[in-house]
């Protein structure tokens, strides 16, 4: 089965106003997907990155919050470009109050253009902490790891081509200004500690010429103008809803229509996390992995065609419902299929279930057992007929099915528990098995 090529244009005009979200025209962006193989290089997917900018004040921390928390079931990271101020000299010290901390200089852009290049190719980066009470970088660094998506977040983040030319998405928050004044002076007053008649003198001398001469200009580099900020709950959805469609560019979903994958939950994350962690105990492995495997189970049996019945509650009402697919049975791929039996016997009362053992050769010779190869999972097709697995270097050990396996719906039961995955494949066979 060749992998195509996914183009997907994001579809423009321009100027759409939408519930107060309106976009200046996304750039349209090839988004391709690399033809699959074994190297790690190939397989590395390269990260969503989103620029969110505006002014001091605007709600761009909120909407960054807003986004990371409706993205649970992604790896997200957000980047601050206050962790990226130059450290301010002696002389610069005596007189602070005359520095001009929202002026494209008081950034270290290099310092931040190596860190989102790092980010980009997978590798982990320590982000320094600015002290604004030194306004110096003190010694603790955060440590950041690779993520699917990268959120940077700052008051110049479009102002440089070159921070720009990274990013995937642009977000302005655009927030009145007496808003952001108001916000500002209660932040600065009860955060800071600060005198309300200094904060409206670097309002007033620094803060608002630096809005309108270097902030305010890079509107227009915005893919999508957020106002009233976090507030605008129908912006931050329509938002996601275009990240997790450009993340699921690189789904295999997307390149086989009959795969489906269970949406992940916090429960599901967590269960992952215990079964992957090497100090998990053997009991907890197995009950959590059969926690799991219940799921997928349930979540193929649904997938299974349903008739509608009606039915006479106790009631004596009228209730309409569908009645269970008829005629199952499974078959379990030795040995590691098995660890599914359980769940779908529970499922399925009295559900006949079948085995099969295969082996493959690999490309050095050696014999490599089913479950660790994906090689027959590109070709699904042929387990229409399931002795066929002597197909593609597979070769067919031992069977034992069901006398009538053509005339039933087959679950083929197939986990791979080492990675804490599980594979359920639900097949109609509409041939017969010699």
């Amino acid at each position: 089965m060749d992998t195509k090529s996914a183009v997907e244009l994001m579809e423009s005009s321009a100027e759409v106003h939408f519930s107060g979200f309106h976009m200046d025209g996304f750039e349209q962006r090839k988004a391709s997907i690399e033809q699959p193989t074994t190297s790690e290089t190939d397989m590395y997917k390269q990260p969503f990155v989103i620029g969110v900018a505006g002014g001091a004040a605007s709600g761009k921390t909120t909407v960054c919050d807003m986004i990371i928390q409706q993205l649970h079931d992604q790896r997200v990271v957000l980047v601050n470009q206050d962790s990226f101020y130059n450290n301010l000299t002696e002389e610069e010290l005596t007189r602070v109050q005359d520095y001009n901390f929202d002026h494209p200089d008081a950034f270290d852009t290099e310092q931040l253009l190596r860190v989102m290049d790092k980010l980009k190719h997978g590798e982990a980066v320590d982000i320094p902490k600015y002290d604004f009470k030194s306004y110096k970088s003190d010694d603790m660094l955060r440590r950041v790891n690779p993520s699917d998506v990268i959120i940077l977040e700052g008051i110049l983040v479009f102002h440089d081509p070159r921070v720009r030319e990274l990013m995937n998405m642009k977000i302005f928050v655009d927030t009145d200004a007496d808003v952001r004044l108001a916000r500002r002076i209660r932040r600065d007053t009860t955060e800071k500690g600060r005198d309300i008649g200094a904060v409206l003198d670097q309002y007033s001398k620094f803060v608002k010429p630096a809005f309108d001469d270097f902030i305010l200009p890079t509107k227009k580099y915005a893919d999508i103008i957020i106002p009233r900020g976090g507030d605008n709950h129908v912006a931050i959805d329509l938002i996601v809803q275009h990240i997790r469609t450009k993340l699921g560019q690189h789904d295999l979903c997307k390149i086989y229509p009959n795969l489906y994958v269970i949406q992940s939950t916090f429960q599901i994350r967590g269960m992952h996390t215990l079964i992957r962690d090497a100090k998990t105990t053997k009991h907890d492995f197995v009950f959590y992995s059969d926690r799991l495997i219940r799921l997928v189970v349930e979540h193929g049996l649904g997938h299974l065609p349903f008739t509608e019945k009606q039915v006479i509650t106790p009631t004596g009402s009228v209730y309409t419902g569908v009645d269970f697919c008829k005629r199952l049975c499974g078959v379990s791929v030795i040995r590691s299929g098995e660890s599914m039996e359980n769940a779908l016997r529970a499922c399925c009362k009295g559900i006949k279930i079948g085995k099969i053992l295969i082996h493959r050769e690999g490309d050095n010779g050696q014999q490599v057992s089913s479950s660790a190869s994906m090689v027959w999972y590109k070709s699904l097709f042929h387990l229409v007929i399931l002795t066929s697995y002597a197909l593609i270097n597979d070769q067919l050990i031992y069977e034992k099915l069901p006398n009538d396996i053509s005339d039933r719906h087959v679950l083929l039961l197939d986990p791979i528990l080492g990675t804490g995955l599980s594979f359920f494949f639900v097949l109609k066979l509409q041939v017969c098995v010699a």
